[in-house]
């Protein structure tokens, strides 16, 4: 009877302390980590690994590295909540970075490399909120202002007539807030991505020597996409949703489209990690397979916003490859509310075919060369990228003295000048301290009517009907006097207008240096085709807002790219020279620093 007293005890003993030690455990554990991660290990349990892709086939000629600790580095977004207010920009191109890493590699980029709102995309500008022309604001969620200058071409020497619609906001950055997302990535696996970023995939049978740029990350396109999509991965909540699919000869469905509080995105990470790149580009099977994903519940939800990413190099070669049979593709899914972004990735990214896809209201697209390129513009812009709220912008000059000769810093192509200027979709875009906004502007160039040429010094007033639409279809309409004062030597409202200037003569003669070279290449010898953009003293710098017909086929497919060597002929030589001392001085005098970047590259053509 003692032992069995003995035992009873004993077990109780040692049962009490199991059990205080659980609590003290338990105690300890809560008190360390905090209840929140208790149940979220426990909810981490329960999230679900929906990846379908796996790959059939191995490919020799792929070189393929991973990068697992650079792609499973979580960014921090870099927008923080601020007093300060949002402003506007425009649709389409959002930088101009393939130009740039081109000329860099020793490659003569095309002329849809440079676009005017893909490099106002890179700038700051003063909207022209304060100042001579400035507007009443309105409570409206956007409201434009106008700016005016009297400018010198830095060649011809002969005065030009410009005005800027300020694209501007009501908007404080800390109350801005994107939708939910429903996501779908379309991620290009074709063949060539394997190729190097500052390569060109199609260059495999010549022997180019280009002076490419020693500090380039040389790892292949379809690793850096891979880390890429990871990062824009980051970006995204709880009560987002994410889907992917692939694209080579045919498409593939990778992830469905669920919710990311419910899926293993941390196994997502590490599956796309292993994607490697195989067989042809049929952009179009792998777009129609990433619109499927969409049901009709989460297209009449409006808690949510829809958007298809597109990961790819643009060169199309199998299915539909026209780029009107493409962009049919992309305005369709406009229509119901599901929009469109492209990020370009390597030198041989086709911005030709992306331009025409981008021509689409809700669409834009960047060009991007490296991981951490990725993760800044992810970081800086993804809200904004993928939360589109003016539609249909359309603006109308009601006057006698003035029309509209050219308009500056949108891809719409029925920009309809004249007297009616148009922009398909305006984005939310940051304002820095000085409340200059990114990329915040349209320029116009305006022409004299006989009024204003027979009486140059008499002050008048144009009236100016701005209507647009907002994310709901509400149209909206706003009229005001612009007043023209009298001008008889060169003038500028604010740095803004001065800078959108600069700009758009930049983006001009490197537009029309390109296509003078790409003629000067044909067999041929088009001399047409060559005067037509030869820039002279007294032709001053030409315009070049339309898309020109280039020699970038060879025996290619219509959107293979293949590279041409960097070279500047004798007769641009000293325009070069001369713009290259004219943005120098107006560096000066509007105080961006940043425009020193053009400077390098003209520096760099001169030497060639």
């Amino acid at each position: 009877m003692k032992k069995k007293k003995i035992i009873i005890a004993v077990v109780s003993i040692v049962t009490l302390i199991v059990v205080l030690g659980g609590a003290l455990g338990i105690s300890c554990l809560v008190s360390k980590k905090g209840l929140k991660e208790i149940i979220g290990s426990n909810d981490k349990k329960k999230l679900i690994d929906d990846w379908k892709y796996t790959s059939s086939a191995d490919y020799e000629d792929v070189m393929y590295e991973t990068s697992a600790i650079a792609a499973n580095k979580s960014i921090t977004n870099s927008m923080v909540s601020s007093d300060s207010t949002l402003g506007f920009a425009v649709g389409g191109a959002k930088n101009i970075n393939n130009f740039r890493e081109n000329i860099k590699n020793g490659y003569l980029p095309i002329s849809t490399d440079l676009t005017y709102n893909g490099l106002f995309s890179d700038y700051y500008f003063n909207t022209g909120r304060s100042g001579s022309q400035n507007n009443k604001f309105t409570n409206e969620m956007f409201y434009p202002t106008y700016s005016l200058a009297y400018s010198k071409d830095p060649i011809s020497e002969k005065y030009e007539r410009y005005m800027t619609v300020g694209l501007n906001s009501n908007i404080n950055e800390s109350d801005f807030q994107r939708k939910k997302l429903n996501l779908v990535v379309v991620l290009d696996v074709s063949g060539s991505m394997s190729s190097g970023f500052n390569e060109y995939y199609y260059d495999r049978t010549l022997q180019l020597d280009c002076k490419k740029d020693k500090t380039f990350d040389n790892r292949s396109k379809m690793v850096i996409a891979n880390e890429s999509v990871n990062c824009l991965i980051d970006q995204l909540k709880q009560d987002d949703r994410l889907g992917i699919v692939l694209f080579d000869n045919q498409s593939y469905l990778a992830k469905p489209l669920n919710l990311v509080g419910e899926t293993d995105i941390a196994k997502t990470k590490e599956h796309i990690l292993t994607i490697n790149p195989k067989g042809g580009t049929n952009f179009e099977a792998g777009y129609t397979k990433g619109t499927e994903l969409f049901t009709e519940g989460m297209l009449n939800n409006d808690e949510y916003e829809n958007r298809i990413i597109v990961v790819t190099d643009a060169m199309p070669n199998l299915g539909n490859t026209s780029k009107d049979g493409l962009t049919k593709y992309v305005k369709e899914n406009a229509d119901k509310g599901i929009y469109t972004s492209f990020v370009g990735v390597g030198v041989d990214f086709n911005t030709e075919v992306i331009e025409c896809l981008s021509d689409v209201k809700g669409s834009n697209y960047y060009s991007v060369h490296s991981s951490e390129e990725f993760k800044k513009i992810m970081g800086e812009e993804f809200d904004y990228m993928v939360t589109p709220l003016v539609f249909d912008l359309e603006l109308k000059l009601d006057s006698n003295e003035y029309e509209i000769a050219g308009v500056y810093g949108t891809d719409t192509k029925n920009k309809s000048t004249g007297t009616i200027m148009k922009v398909n979709t305006l984005f939310p875009s940051s304002s820095n301290s000085e409340g200059e906004v990114k990329g915040g502007v349209v320029l116009l160039k305006l022409n004299p009517l006989m009024f204003v040429q027979e009486y140059p010094s008499v002050p008048h007033s144009t009236k100016i009907i701005v209507s647009y639409k907002d994310r709901n279809g509400k149209v909206h309409s706003n009229e005001q006097e612009v007043n023209f004062e009298k001008v008889v030597e060169e003038k500028y409202d604010n740095t803004g207008i001065r800078k959108a200037i600069v700009l758009k003569r930049y983006a001009d003669l490197m537009k029309d240096w390109i296509l003078y070279e790409r003629a000067s290449s044909k067999v041929d010898n088009n001399v047409m085709t060559k005067n037509k953009v030869l820039v002279t003293d007294e032709t001053g710098i030409i315009d070049c807002p339309y898309l020109e017909p280039e020699d970038v086929k060879t025996f290619l497919g219509e959107n293979e790219r293949q590279s041409q060597r960097i070279n500047v002929s004798e007769e641009y030589v000293n325009s070069l020279m001369k713009f290259k001392n004219y943005i120098k001085n107006e560096i000066t005098e509007i105080g961006d620093d940043e425009m020193n970047q053009e400077v390098e590259l003209l520096d760099r053509l001169v030497k060639e």
